[in-house]
């Protein structure tokens, strides 16, 4: 992407000029379009012709004493109409000797148009106004110019001198002054930088904050999208960026173009991100550093199920960690792995509570030493855990065990290897969740349901799919009658743009469906 002078947007806005100690001076008075004063102003403009808009490309705000205009009411509607066809910023009337007061036709057209109208009840010199807009203009869009370089130097140093991920975000938290966030194409984080308690805060609800605002840039939500080749697989979110939106903007789009040639140079793809997320985390809990209350907000943005979970810390001696993510993956486990020390991977299992722990972590070992895992592989676990400040002892703990036997001899019976087609489309899907390709139709067959985060008609879908599109029995499994089902069921396709009657289209839902719940977990 190239950022270029004249795509930068202006730094100052209607209400901001009329602050500028020059324009007081004239004694402003805003009379129409009071609500539109954050409008940004892209230069300012003397003019007096009644078609003054053919003279203007947008932004402008415009000045004029109306002398051309006086005496003929509709010149002046006329002259208003015209700013607003031509989108320009404001209209700044002088009073005097044409109009010793706001002509009641141009407030009226301008309130109905939408165009702040501003009056200057003192004489004033146009041309101050706009050497004064002007020159800040200039100095502020040749600022960032001047930002805009320098970001990328300091990002491409970084790059080039094989720095990580995590550095290039800090410096681009320090540009902001805000958390920066990094996630895949389904919301979950793979890095994150920033003041820890800010990036805490954002964390703490993420799921909710970014489908609600990641996708606008109010309130200083600013975006941009991560991919090459015609295809997206992140994106980078400043997170309540203070400054004016158009340097948001740039500094979004460098860190962007940063951190596409850093997965480029590094030859690997954005699950790896995924990994060094999961290890920085694993890391802080089993070095107790950091509190583990502390760390809860990382675990929930990384996609680690922590509410009403047991937990079950392992660590396995002589495991390959990327054999080990693909075993969670086809298990349907959710978890986090990552490499420590020695030849020791922590892993953490995070389950519900109305499941046998013991029995799952059992089956996970069990299957991990089948194939072509060493015979001598060595899987420790400590007892589950109920609490998450619980998980860092026992995180310590198994890895106390692992060390003990790590010269152990004994070699435990190999189960037979479970292929793929026994899980069926579930494994499948649970394999594939964190493909962009997946996670990129998964929002888009679901994002009429999504974008609300309605779980109620979220739920009624999952059963009515689940059943092979049973009414009777969806409507007795959530206790509503058949009138009141079918209601909902409409509400769905009309949300969707689907017709679930039809088998292909209702396919189509039911596998978008179940990638977004394999997300979740």
């Amino acid at each position: 992407m190239t950022i270029t002078l004249d795509s930068l947007e202006p730094a100052l806005s209607v209400r901001q000029v009329l602050t500028l100690e020059r324009v007081l001076a004239g004694e402003p008075e805003v009379v129409a379009g009071a609500s539109h004063l954050d409008r940004p102003v892209r230069w300012v403009h003397v003019a007096e012709a009644a078609d003054v808009g053919v003279m203007l490309t947008g932004g402008e705000m415009v000045l004029t004493t109306g002398v051309l205009l006086a005496g003929d009411e509709d010149k002046q509607a006329e002259y208003v109409r015209s700013l607003h066809r031509a989108e320009a910023a404001a209209v700044v009337l002088g009073l005097g000797r044409a109009f010793p007061a706001a002509p009641d036709v141009m407030r009226r057209a301008a309130e109905r148009c939408g165009l702040p109208m501003v009056v200057l009840h003192r004489p004033f010199p146009f041309a101050e106004l706009t050497e004064e807009v002007q020159s800040r203009l200039v100095r502020r869009k040749f600022a960032a110019v001047s930002l805009s370089e320098a970001v990328r130097t300091e990002l491409t140093a970084l790059i080039t001198a094989g720095a990580p991920l995590q550095r290039l975000l800090d410096e681009v938290a320090r540009h902001s002054g805000c958390p920066v966030v990094v996630t895949n194409l389904a919301h979950r984080v793979l890095g994150t930088a920033g003041e820890r308690p800010a990036v805490d805060d954002v964390l703490r609800d993420w799921e909710r904050i970014a489908r609600q605002a990641g996708g606008t840039e109010g309130d200083g939500w600013i975006r941009a999208e991560l991919g090459g080749r015609g295809e997206r697989w992140g994106r980078i979110v400043l997170c309540g960026y203070r400054g004016d939106t158009a340097t948001g903007r740039l500094l979004a789009d460098r860190a962007a173009e940063a951190l596409v040639l850093h997965r480029m140079l590094g030859g690997g793809a954005a699950c790896s991100w995924e990994e060094q997320s999961a290890q920085s985390l694993l890391t802080d809990l089993v070095s107790g550093v950091v509190p583990a209350r502390q760390l809860l907000p990382r675990a929930r943005a990384a996609g680690l199920p922590v509410n009403r979970r047991t937990f079950v810390p392992l660590v396995v001696r002589d495991g390959d960690p990327a054999r080990l993510e693909r075993l969670l993956r086809l298990l349907g486990l959710p978890g986090l792995v990552a490499e420590l020390a020695d030849g020791a991977t922590a892993v953490l299992l995070s389950l519900p509570r109305d499941q046998d722990a013991d029995a799952l972590a059992a089956h996970f070992a069990t299957r991990l030493r089948t194939g072509t895992g060493p015979a001598h592989t060595v899987v420790a676990a400590a007892e589950p855990r109920a609490a998450w400040d619980d998980v860092p002892t026992g995180l310590r703990e198994a890895q106390h065990v692992a060390d003990a036997v790590a010269d152990s001899s004994t070699v435990l019976q190999l189960p037979p290897v479970v292929r793929l087609k026994d899980v069926h489309l579930r494994g499948l899907i649970r394999l594939l969740r964190d493909d962009p390709h997946v996670q990129s139709f998964a929002e888009r067959e679901l994002d009429g349901l999504l974008r609300e985060t309605d779980e109620d008609l979220l739920s009624v879908l999952r059963t009515y799919l689940a059943t092979g599109r049973n009414k009777s029995r969806t409507a007795q499994l959530h206790h509503v009658s058949r009138p009141a089902l079918y209601r909902r069921l409409e509400s769905i396709q009309l949300r969707l743009g689907v017709d679930l009657d039809d088998f292909e289209q209702a396919a189509s839902v039911h596998i978008a469906l179940l990638a977004h719940d394999a997300q979740q977990q």
